[in-house]
């Protein structure tokens, strides 16, 4: 898988909302209304990425926030993978 170049990461998350580029990864936070549906959204995601064989860091914190952090380390940054799994992780909050 090849590493995208900073041209085609923007392209990339301006099909996405809310997710950043930093330090080689994309990530974004999510907030929700307890730490019940937060720990939900995290075994959600965990399965996701199970069946993507590709896994995430996943930061729980204060209670009902989850932070989502994604690279493909093998390329060195960020990858086509790295935006369908974001992707996956969109469609399942909706």
């Amino acid at each position: 898988m090849n590493k995208l170049n900073k041209v085609q990461i923007n392209s990339n998350l301006s099909k996405i909302s809310g997710w950043a580029f930093e330090n080689k990864t994309i990530s974004k936070q999510f907030q929700f209304k307890d730490f019940i549906e937060a720990l939900s959204f995290v075994n959600a995601v965990g399965l996701e990425s199970e069946k993507m064989d590709h896994h995430p860091d996943i930061l729980m914190f204060a209670w009902n926030k989850v932070k989502i952090t994604i690279s493909t380390h093998s390329a060195g940054g960020v990858t086509e993978k790295d935006f369908s799994l974001a992707q996956k992780i969109e469609e399942r909050i909706k």
